[in-house]
């Protein structure tokens, strides 16, 4: 995996967080048992854990599983998820984050694998709030490639039992990029709230 710019997908996710409405926040998302207020405090999560495992800065938050609680958005949100967003983009700018060891939602990985895993994250979870809020979606070219790369290898391995967050979805071969990697992560790529 070659270094790559976070950032053009970083400021796609912060332009649709910033166009949802209060009355959005409880919206069902392409996530089951996920409202978009739970989606966002996600991308808000996962954006802190990789900004520290970018920076190899390990402890709480690269130790937490994803899993561990529903996520929520704090009162702050909207002013803290942008900010942090750029944290996250200014981050894997240096080199040394994509070499070496490091660790995110209590996993340790190589520094490549976390940049493609956290790529992978801000285009199906962009995909994810524009779907469930009508917003138009057309992520980073290259962040798109990255992710779709990765969900070819998770969905190949036999530990996974199919896409990173559910069961692939088939797509025709010709389909978009966007509607395979979709699929790839275990979502319908016609999915509608």
């Amino acid at each position: 995996m070659t270094m790559l710019d976070l950032g053009p997908q970083t400021r796609i996710v912060a332009r649709l967080a910033e166009s949802v409405t209060d009355e959005q926040l409880t919206a069902p998302t392409p996530c089951p048992e996920c409202a978009v207020r739970n989606l966002l405090g996600h991308i808000h999560m996962l954006s802190v854990a990789f900004r520290d495992a970018a920076r190899k800065d390990l402890g709480t938050t690269t130790d937490t599983s994803p899993n561990a609680a529903v996520p929520d958005i704090g009162p702050g949100w909207r002013e803290e998820l942008p900010k942090v967003l750029d944290e996250l983009a200014d981050a894997w700018r240096d080199p040394a984050a994509w070499t070496g060891m490091t660790r995110a939602g209590g996993v340790s990985l190589p520094g490549d694998v976390a940049g493609a895993v956290v790529a992978d994250e801000l285009v199906i979870h962009g995909w994810d709030l524009a779907r469930a809020t009508g917003q138009a979606y057309d992520p980073d070219p290259a962040a798109l490639e990255s992710a779709l790369t990765f969900l070819h290898v998770a969905a190949d391995d036999p530990n996974r039992g199919g896409g990173l967050f559910g069961p692939v979805v088939p797509v025709p071969p010709e389909a978009p990029l966007l509607d395979r990697a979709v699929g790839l992560s275990g979502r319908d790529p016609e999915w509608r709230p």
